[in-house]
């Protein structure tokens, strides 16, 4: 399987080098690969390079703790009063919906360039992954448990830490590894459109100034943040959830 993902990532670099040198793509629009990787290679001696990705990583990072944290505590306490979600369903399944990019100007006149103004964006956007998430996995809990533990006397506390929280954490880990990417999507996307310090900042710069090798290079970082954050996610998700049924039967 790796070694089938390396082919394919082998033949894909090969396609890239030799498509510009040749008729049917200008290399004025999309240069070689071997140009884009010493771009790349430029940029990772660059001071500035490195101080745009610790801004779009703070961010990102801050963010989706903001989001995970809210969305869990929210979805435990609206999942667990019935009465609650009933009040509630209408209100979610309306904001949900709402793409964040639409905040945009909220954003820039509550904050400005502000790291606050990406914070919003990246934590409405994550929040709902979460949220909805924590609500399916709150329902898919077995009724019969929950019968028995009422007829133990579990209080409430008791009733979510160990018929609950059980059945949702698999919920949970995939809402966290669904916003993680999403996250990282509006980190860059405030970054480009607002022009908060990041690598979607330095994105628009090189774009503006037409330099498409850089412009390349830095959709490449973008690109491979992406790839490690879900590696990491899912790394997260197989340690957290070692004793589920579906993590056994990857390993």
């Amino acid at each position: 399987m790796v070694l089938r993902g390396l082919g394919g990532l082998a033949g894909l670099v090969a396609v890239l080098e030799v498509l510009p040198r040749t008729p049917l793509v200008s290399a004025d629009y999309l240069p070689p690969a071997s140009t884009i990787g010493r771009a790349f290679w430029h940029l990772l001696g660059e001071g500035t390079f490195w101080s745009a990705l610790g801004d779009t990583l703070t961010g990102w990072g801050i963010g989706l703790a903001i989001a995970v944290a809210a969305g869990v505590a929210a979805g435990v306490v609206i999942g667990s009063v019935p009465v609650l979600r009933a009040a509630t369903a209408s209100t979610i399944e309306f904001l949900r919906p709402i793409p964040s990019v639409a905040l945009i100007p909220v954003a820039v006149l509550l904050y400005g360039t502000d790291l606050r103004s990406k914070l919003l964006l990246v934590v409405y956007a994550s929040f709902w992954q979460v949220l909805v998430q924590v609500l399916a996995g709150l329902q898919d809990a077995d009724p019969v448990a929950q019968d028995t533990a009422r007829s133990y006397r579990l209080g409430t506390w008791g009733r979510i830490r160990y018929v609950l929280w059980p059945t949702a954490l698999p919920y949970v880990m995939t809402g966290v590894r669904l916003a993680a990417t999403v996250a990282l999507v509006l980190a860059v996307t405030a970054e480009l459109v607002i022009g908060a310090p990041g690598l979607g900042q330095q994105l628009a710069v090189a774009q503006t100034s037409g330099a498409v090798p850089e412009v390349y290079a830095l959709v490449l970082t973008t690109g491979l943040i992406g790839v490690a954050v879900n590696v990491a996610a899912r790394a997260v998700e197989h340690r957290v959830l070692h004793w589920h049924q579906s993590q056994r039967g990857e390993s």
